[in-house]
């Protein structure tokens, strides 16, 4: 792999780059706009100003004649010094002028029924530079008559040029510092992200215990470093609980291999007097609890990967809870149901649901003292509850969280030689979490502890899958 790949990224590959060139293309833009439309107004304001300047000096031509007389030559504009007049009968005759126009003939004139005045030959030699026309008709002294107004001014020009001037020197120039000041500000800005991800690759799968620089503000970049710092603690914790319990599994399956190990190298170094049925009857009890755990790991792998649950179906929780009492082992002490009333359905896997239900009451059985109570009833309308009560001596209220981690034993009573092996519990959490309930642990009525199984009710007409 290059060093190109493993340092800073270069050219428009670059968030900086992309933003600087984008800012720097949508200012240019901008503000070329801005100067268009500027130039628009500003001719637009310039020909409304000559065309109101020419009107008035019309006005001011039309005035100055005196019983159908004009003078020679006509006043100048009290308001342009550039413009020039011409007075013209219907068929284009010049009847008087303003000083510049003396003896010249019609410069521009004014067709019948047109409102635009049309150059003419005269012009091309008579006026020079840019010119701004109007034309009038009027009536003096009972006859019909056009007066012309127009102005030779270099405003226009002047304007074009003071404009091609911003576009060529103030636009590049706006240009070049709009790009570096968001280079600036975006560097500036992105100086966390890349404390971030230096600290990301110095980040490594066997010490997930740092976290990335915050940079202390309250905007995306500080929620994406807090993000990441609770994302690495997620990891952190995930991976120290697969560690915990792949050195549990591997412990709990070395003790039953262990034994039935060093049962048969007994046997074997005494063949003649060795024990044989009953080193088979121990193999066989440890080959069952080596059985026993395999498949309770693989329901665990199974929940870890959100694939416990593939089969729903409408199951009856009162029935399920009496068929899980009828088939267990006849328990040490008895176990007593009470149904509020039937007919509380669920919507799961009814074998995954007995295992549940069974974990939980053996875990109750092997506790209890004299009885163990199980209940089936209403928790809310949308929700059904199994209680499972024994007169034990209890959990205690720090401990009632933990006793659902994989390979927790509280005391003596759950040692290995009592058969369990720390994941019942846990699996049971498993199940109830997969079919979108939970349990929890409170303190029975008469001492002990109460575990409380909630569901969600099934639905009339639920859909059913698998």
């Amino acid at each position: 792999m290059s060093g190109r790949h493993l340092g800073h990224p270069v050219g428009m590959r670059t968030v900086r780059a992309r933003v600087t060139v984008v800012a720097g293309l949508a200012l240019t833009a901008a503000v070329t706009l801005g100067l268009v439309l500027l130039y628009l107004l500003q001719v637009g304001s310039a020909h409304r100003t000559a065309d109101d300047q020419l009107r008035t000096y019309a006005a001011q031509v039309e005035q100055s004649a005196r019983g159908g007389r004009w003078p020679h030559p006509l006043p100048a504009s009290a308001l342009d010094p550039n413009a020039q007049a011409q007075v013209l009968t219907p068929d284009g005759t010049v009847l008087a002028a303003s000083r510049a126009l003396q003896g010249q003939s019609a410069v521009y004139a004014l067709p019948p029924g047109a409102g635009t005045p049309v150059r003419q030959r005269t012009a091309d030699t008579a006026l020079n530079g840019e010119v701004r026309v109007l034309g009038r008709r009027a009536t003096i002294g009972g006859k019909e008559v056009t007066i012309i107004t127009l102005t030779t001014t270099d405003l226009l020009s002047q304007v074009s040029e003071t404009f091609a001037r911003l576009l060529l020197v103030g636009v590049p120039g706006i240009l070049l510092l709009a790009c570096g000041t968001v280079w600036l500000v975006v560097g500036r800005a992105l100086r966390p992200v890349e404390r971030i991800r230096r600290s990301v690759t110095e980040i490594t799968a066997a010490d997930l215990s740092r976290r990335v620089p915050q940079p202390g503000t309250h905007d995306e970049i500080g929620d994406l470093a807090r993000t990441m710092n609770d994302m690495l603690t997620r990891l952190d914790d995930s991976a120290a609980r697969q560690r915990r319990f792949a050195a549990d599994a591997s412990h709990e399956l070395r003790t039953p291999l262990a034994a039935i190990r060093t049962a048969l190298e007994v046997g074997l170094a005494h063949p003649e007097t060795a024990p044989w049925p009953q080193i088979a009857r121990r193999a066989v009890r440890q080959s069952e609890r080596l059985e026993t755990l395999v498949h309770d790991l693989l329901v665990l792998a199974r929940t870890d990967d959100r694939r416990l649950v593939t089969r729903r179906r409408r199951v009856g929780l009162g029935e399920l809870v009496e068929e899980v009492r009828a088939t267990s082992a006849a328990p040490r002490v008895p176990v007593g149901i009470d149904r509020a009333r039937t007919g509380l359905m669920v919507i799961g896997d009814a074998e995954h649901l007995s295992r549940m239900v069974r974990n939980v009451l053996d875990n109750a059985v092997r506790h209890a003292r004299h009885a163990v109570q199980i209940s089936v009833r209403d928790a809310r309308p949308d929700q059904v509850r199994i209680e499972i009560a024994d007169d034990g001596p209890g959990i205690p209220p720090e401990e009632r969280e933990r006793v659902f981690d994989r390979f927790v034993r509280l005391d003596a009573s759950r040692e290995r030689t009592s058969g369990s092996s720390g994941l019942g519990l846990a699996i049971a959490r498993e199940i109830a979490t997969a079919h979108g309930g939970h349990i929890v642990i409170h303190e029975a009525p008469g001492g002990g502890a109460l575990v409380l199984i909630t569901l969600p009710r099934a639905a009339a007409g639920e859909r059913l899958v698998g």
